[in-house]
């Protein structure tokens, strides 16, 4: 397929919706992109692609709301992606998304002139860890991880457990004051297939689209439209951290006809409770929206007297292809018990 720049629009609000609350907002990328002259930009589906091609997987790490302040250049990626190369021994032509919610499913586009872009995704929604990318989850052995170390350093971890890598990353995210570059590679077309969403842009787009065209319909046709369901619908009354987790906060709700509605969130929004029961959890993609403007909201927008609406999306089938990886992603891998769904 070929992306057009008029899709641009679209597809950022898919993966925004797909953020689930988190991934960052998908602004800084789109102007990036929309000054950018390499349109259209042609897609690959993996299948298109020898199995044997060397790939890799591109996303911005650490605190996104950072970049607002620490703008990064026209080639963010170059020096990670030449330490990679020279520690694999060999060219990687092929470029993925590891997280494909929030700004980081656009980040492979910014590598189109001189990559082939492959159509999948290591995440298929927003989530908070590394070790949560589908080629660590499924093990896929020999990845390495690159990243920036601050001042033009460069860190390079391989290492068997996924847990490594997402600490040694992010302690050398931290060194780099925060946020910065990350690259994987050490995989190839053939891994996505079986280890990754494969088809994942063209449902950002698609998802997108039908956003853009129903965004002001009544919020049960929106959601229809979407593909999901219309979960709560009121105003914010309060916010609250939960207790022994300071990054995580209930958020109370007064739904329509009396009804006490709470939403559960960390760096990403991870549950839904209607009247005390339990209506939706992680993997399902839950989308806040400012009912009125419409607005697709990130958990740091949900303040007092906002009026709010809550959509339920189908989470990626992956997710839930085996017990293994289920329990990547559901509320208790985040720290929080008592919410994963039956």
């Amino acid at each position: 397929m070929e992306l057009a720049r008029d899709d641009l629009t679209a597809l950022a609000r898919g993966y925004a919706l797909l953020g689930s609350g988190g991934g960052g907002s998908t602004t800084m990328l789109e102007l990036m992109l929309r000054g950018s002259g390499g349109w259209p930009m042609p897609i690959a589906a993996a299948s298109e692609l020898d199995a044997s091609t060397p790939c890799l997987g591109v996303a911005f790490v650490g605190s996104t709301m950072l970049l607002g302040e620490r703008m990064p250049g026209l080639e963010p990626f170059a020096p990670l992606l030449a330490a990679v190369e020279r520690w694999l021994g060999h060219p990687v032509p092929a470029v993925c998304s590891l997280e494909g919610g929030g700004m980081n499913g656009l980040a492979p586009l910014l590598l189109a002139s001189t990559h082939t872009v492959v159509d999948a995704d290591c995440t298929g929604r927003a989530v908070p860890g590394l070790d949560q990318m589908s080629l660590f989850v499924d093990r896929v052995p020999g990845l390495v991880f690159a990243c920036d170390t601050g001042a033009g350093g460069v860190a390079l971890v391989e290492a068997a457990r996924p847990i490594d890598a997402e600490r040694v990353v992010r302690s050398a995210i931290v060194q780099a004051g925060g946020v910065g570059c990350a690259v994987l590679a050490g995989f190839t077309v053939g891994d996505l297939h079986e280890h990754a969403i494969t088809g994942h842009l063209r449902h950002a787009l698609a998802l997108g689209r039908a956003y853009v065209g129903s965004r002001h319909a009544p919020l049960p046709a929106l959601a229809a439209a979407l593909g999901g369901e219309l979960l709560a619908e009121g105003r914010i009354l309060s916010t609250a951290a939960a207790p022994g987790d300071p990054h995580a906060s209930a958020v109370e709700v007064a739904g329509r006809g009396g009804a006490v509605q709470r939403i559960v969130t960390r760096s990403e929004t991870l549950a839904v409770f209607d009247d005390g029961r339990l209506v939706a959890a992680a993997p399902t993609v839950i989308v806040v929206l400012d009912a009125v403007s419409r607005e697709i909201l990130e958990v740091t927008e949900l303040g007092l007297a906002r009026h709010v609406a809550v959509i339920g999306l189908p989470a990626p089938a992956w997710w839930s292809a085996s017990p293994e990886r289920r329990a990547r992603v559901v509320p208790s891998a985040y720290g929080l018990a008592g919410l994963d769904a039956a």
